[in-house]
């Protein structure tokens, strides 16, 4: 969870575009980010696979007023409405975009080429996003904003117990690294939302973040030769931190797609 899913950064650079917020190229340059580029397939009145930009227009020609984020997982269809197709390709990959008001989703399927090992520039990132249809119906297990932040404190409190339990400095270089990483984006002070969301929003979503850093943290420190735990100690601490994990991802649907519910809000 230490990175932004790709899903996050469609729904939120895209709602922003929808507000009139942004212009269409800034919205597709946020969206692909570090990757090299993306396309959506299968979207209608598209015979071929087009760019963010395209794709954006012909949302909004749909009657898309907003897009949502689904992060589910097995057993959790977080942010799911259906149908079982939809479901199906979301939760194998792990993730899905849902555009309110125009009854289709886009799930991505990413294609990488580059060394081994590589990671960075060394890597060329392509990503499709398959438009299939979905049902008009309220996604699944979504907190508001006010929830998700009071479950989130609780969540925190126990990924640092359990953090605290083990000792990264000694667990191998794959703790150290995932610690430094989860530093250097606490204090780059990211845009971690576009604009138009709300303060608390952000403030959520950041929080969910340094939970989900605390896990990986957690969950990887000691699954190396010379680790500091045993392989049934990690499986314990799994199990453990499990529904903190569940926590962290409501937490960031709930972020993310507070955007669209605020504008329904105001629409009555």
């Amino acid at each position: 969870m230490l990175d932004e899913p790709r899903s996050g950064r469609l729904a939120s650079w895209g709602n922003a575009l929808l507000a009139g917020l942004v212009s269409p190229d800034e919205a597709a340059h946020r969206i692909a980010d570090d990757d090299a580029v993306h396309r959506v397939a299968d979207l209608p009145g598209e015979e071929a696979p087009v760019g963010l930009t395209l794709a954006l227009g012909r949302l909004r020609a749909l009657g898309a007023v907003g897009l949502r984020v689904a992060l589910p997982a097995p057993g959790h269809p977080l942010g799911l409405s259906g149908p079982p197709e939809f479901n199906a390709r979301a939760l194998e990959a792990e993730e899905a975009v849902l555009a309110a008001g125009a009854g289709v989703g886009l799930v991505p399927e990413i294609y990488e080429a580059g060394p081994e090992g590589g990671s960075g520039p060394d890597v060329h990132v392509e990503v499709v996003w398959h438009c299939l249809p979905v049902r008009d119906a309220p996604p699944a297990d979504v907190p508001s904003l006010g929830e998700a932040e009071r479950e989130l404190a609780e969540a925190l409190r126990d990924a640092t117990e359990v953090l605290s339990k083990l000792d990264v400095a000694g667990a191998g270089p794959v703790a150290e690294a995932a610690l430094e990483v989860y530093r250097a984006r606490a204090e780059a002070g990211r845009q971690v939302l576009a604009p138009g969301y709300p303060p608390r929003a952000v403030r959520v979503l950041e929080l969910a973040q340094r939970v989900g850093a605390l896990i990986d943290i957690a969950l990887e420190g000691g699954d190396e030769h010379g680790g500091a735990v045993s392989a049934s100690e990690i499986a314990a601490r799994a199990e453990a931190l499990r529904p903190v994990e569940r926590t962290a991802r409501r937490a960031q649907v709930a972020a993310y797609n507070s955007a669209v519910e605020e504008r329904e809000r105001r629409r009555g």
